[in-house]
């Protein structure tokens, strides 16, 4: 049932009230369209996950349709038409960095349609948003601090946010976020790489086909030397923030309410665990993490993790824009 305004008026004020901290940012870097050709790197390298993939640089990417941008939207996705062999080379997909580093901002993504997969008549199949949109320096990583904002595999709902970092660096187990936490050890050196993060358990809506049928929705990352913050309003959410949902060209995080997940730092130095980082988005698939028999059989997947270019049609990014404010 549709809320009463007055109702609606409440609940925004009382998500208001909630907000951990926030300020006032400048637009910095509006990217829609073509402008993600000339915003990032396309980086055709060996996946750092061990995926069954092969990134492909942009020319490439463009000739072979897996990049495609209009005057609102830019699209990327892997090959769905090869049929490829079981003990040959990976599917060619995209892996984007972008060109610019940031320290202190806040990133809104846009985001249409995120990749898919995992369908019930399609055998032979896994696919992985393993480190789907996330924030590093790769050449000094772990030191400069991993945040990983879309993250999961296969299908499977909600989305995981974590951080990755060097020793010593952790979050309290109560935590005043709408996520629910999942680890609070951020060393990336110990627990498998598991870092420390949250699932959005509240927003089934979060990831993967919910995600796609609610019609995207927005996420956005505050990343400061006090805390992480990481939101999402699914498309059809009467409180999405307006500066968000417009584009503003300044944007007041502290109107956002409390975050989907929310990194302190009372167990954690931020200002020395985080350095510039790139804005890095990648479709991968197979790999260390979806790969694993025990996490590919739990997602519901049929039968063993080999391609079959049939189960890829929906393996694709639709971004309306990535707007970055500091």
């Amino acid at each position: 049932m549709r809320p009463s305004s007055v109702r609606g008026t409440l609940t925004l004020v009382s998500l208001a009230q909630l907000a951990v901290a926030g300020g006032l940012y400048t637009l910095s870097d509006s990217i829609v369209g073509d402008d993600f050709y000339d915003a990032f790197n396309f980086e055709d390298i060996p996946d750092p996950t061990h995926g069954r993939v092969n990134y492909v640089d942009s020319a490439t990417a463009q000739l072979l349709g897996l990049t495609v941008a209009t005057a609102n939207s830019f699209i990327m996705r892997a090959d769905d038409t090869t049929v490829l062999s079981p003990t040959g080379p990976g599917r060619n997909s995209v892996r984007i960095r972008s060109n610019n580093e940031y320290t202190t901002h806040v990133a809104v993504f846009d985001i249409n349609h995120m990749p898919e997969g995992c369908g019930s008549n399609i055998n032979f199949f896994v696919f992985v948003l393993e480190k789907a949109i996330w924030e590093t320096l790769e050449a000094d990583w772990p030191d400069s601090g991993e945040i990983d904002i879309v993250e999961g595999v296969n299908n499977v709902s909600p989305n995981q946010v974590h951080l990755h970092t060097s020793p010593n660096c952790s979050i309290p187990s109560n935590i005043r976020q709408l996520g629910t936490v999942l680890t609070t050890d951020c060393d990336a050196s110990v627990n498998y790489n598991s870092g420390c993060g949250s699932a959005l358990s509240y927003a089934p809506n979060s990831f993967g086909p919910a995600f796609n049928a609610a019609g995207g929705g927005w996420y956005a990352l505050e990343r400061t030397d006090d805390y992480i913050s990481v939101w999402f309003w699914s498309r059809d959410s009467w409180f999405t923030p307006v500066d968000v949902r417009l584009g503003f060209p300044v944007v007041d995080t502290r109107l956002w309410g409390t975050p989907a997940a929310y990194f302190p730092n009372t167990d954690c130095d931020l200002a020395s665990h985080f350095g510039p980082n790139n804005i890095i988005i990648n479709l991968t698939f197979c790999g260390d993490w979806a790969g694993s028999a025990a996490v590919y059989n739990a997602s519901g997947c049929p039968s063993t993790c080999v391609d079959n270019p049939q189960a890829f049609k929906n393996a694709y990014f639709q971004f309306a824009s990535i707007k970055v404010y500091q």
